[in-house]
């Protein structure tokens, strides 16, 4: 059992140890509002990151997300702004986040063009067509019912934490109880053999790169009713963020195997690192140099396992 989660417990023991040490060199971290405020900010990501994970299982990686989030952003303050009811603004940003994750998925899936480059295609398109757009002029006069829905602040911020843990929990549910589930990792782990057992792997792959649209569009509607203006640039290397959170979670990167036990942890540990920083009287630039070792960590301690493993089945075999 242990050996299973070795990954996730790992990443809880970093994120504990990082609590421990705020406790010792920056006091100032728990005497305020900070950790709720990490949790509300941390949100987005979660939702973001359930769809990240969904992606690397099979195998793929979208690293145009940042761009998707500002537009799905825009998006929700231009139609709130212009009279559309908040019960249609939520169902229609996820339809323009589904609809950029469908683009994706047709050239990846359908064409069979390699994900890290139309990602990276869409990515720089979405974004240099946002800029043109709006040329950095935030969304503003938005109705009172925009900001954190009418909630309020206090109840709008636990709002959006339960929202992401409702996400969470039902993806984490779904992949392991449902067929769905089991077909995102058998095409993640196999293409070919998820093929000859009766699993369609474009679909798959299209389907995922759609609800990671989809899921963007929700966590930038979220991450939007927090102010009274919607940022264009909101997204900007958010994708290093999500791809962070998904890689130190415990999801292999080379897909089909991971769980989300540890993603949630990750996402903390990642967004409590920029806060740690600031306390302790670090420069912000250097969190996302942090991120990218990181990322470059995960990685390497996955191709080590894999290799490991690799070597182990021809070692078996030859006997």
């Amino acid at each position: 059992m242990i050996a299973r989660w070795k990954r996730e417990l790992w990443v809880a023991a970093a994120y504990a140890g990082l609590l421990v040490l705020l406790g010792i060199a920056a006091p100032r971290f728990y005497e305020g509002d900070e950790f709720r405020s990490i949790l509300v900010k941390s949100a987005p990501v979660l939702i973001m990151a359930v769809g990240m994970t969904l992606v690397v299982l099979a195998r793929q990686i979208d690293i145009s997300v940042g761009s998707m989030f500002s537009i799905c952003g825009v998006a929700a303050g231009l139609l709130a702004q212009s009279g559309v009811p908040m019960a249609l603004v939520v169902p229609l940003t996820l339809l323009v986040g589904a609809a950029m994750g469908a683009l994706n998925g047709a050239l990846v899936a359908g064409a069979g063009l390699p994900a890290i480059v139309v990602t990276l295609a869409t990515r720089v398109a979405l974004q240099e067509s946002l800029g043109w757009a709006r040329e950095g002029k935030f969304v503003g006069n938005l109705p009172p019912a925009f900001q954190w829905l009418g909630l309020g602040q206090s109840a709008g911020r636990w709002m959006l934490v339960f929202a992401a843990l409702g996400v969470f929990a039902a993806f984490a549910w779904g992949m392991r109880y449902l067929a769905a589930g089991r077909a995102v990792r058998a095409v993640g782990s196999d293409a070919e053999a998820a093929r000859l057992a009766g699993i369609r792997p474009p679909r798959v792959v299209f389907a995922v790169f759609v609800l990671m649209g989809a899921l963007t569009g929700l966590a930038a509607l979220l991450n939007s009713i927090r102010f009274p203006q919607v940022d264009p640039n909101a997204g900007k290397g958010l994708e290093l963020q999500v791809i962070a959170a998904v890689v130190v979670g415990g999801v292999a990167i080379s897909g089909g195997r991971g769980a989300f036990a540890g993603v949630g942890v990750g996402v903390l540990l990642l967004l409590s690192i920029g806060s740690a920083l600031v306390f302790m009287g670090i420069p912000a630039p250097w969190e996302k140099a942090v991120q990218g070792a990181i990322i470059l960590v995960a990685v390497a301690s996955d191709a080590f396992n894999l290799r490991n493993r690799t070597d182990a089945r021809a070692s078996l075999a030859a006997r």
